[in-house]
């Protein structure tokens, strides 16, 4: 369903995106449609952010059978 949206915005930027329009071949309306739709899909990847040092551990003990008595023995080895 379409559904009519009002925009307010300086005269300069309406200028802008009219002489954009006319370059590109898509009408004012189709380029801010883009535009949320850009927006909406990076707030999608945003929901789930993992550092790089995260990312990068994720899943490395998958499979593995460790519990609290390796991890006390580990940190006994660590600081001994």
């Amino acid at each position: 369903m379409l559904t009519k949206l009002t925009l307010r915005m300086d005269d300069n930027l309406i200028e802008s995106a009219k002489e954009y329009s006319s370059q590109t071949g898509k009408s004012v309306s189709r380029i801010v449609a883009d535009l949320f739709e850009i927006i909406k899909n990076e707030k999608i990847k945003r929901e789930d952010p993992l550092t790089p040092t995260v990312r990068s551990l994720k899943g490395i003990l998958k499979g593995k059978q460790l519990d609290e008595k390796d991890y006390k023995k580990y940190l006994e080895e660590k600081y001994s």
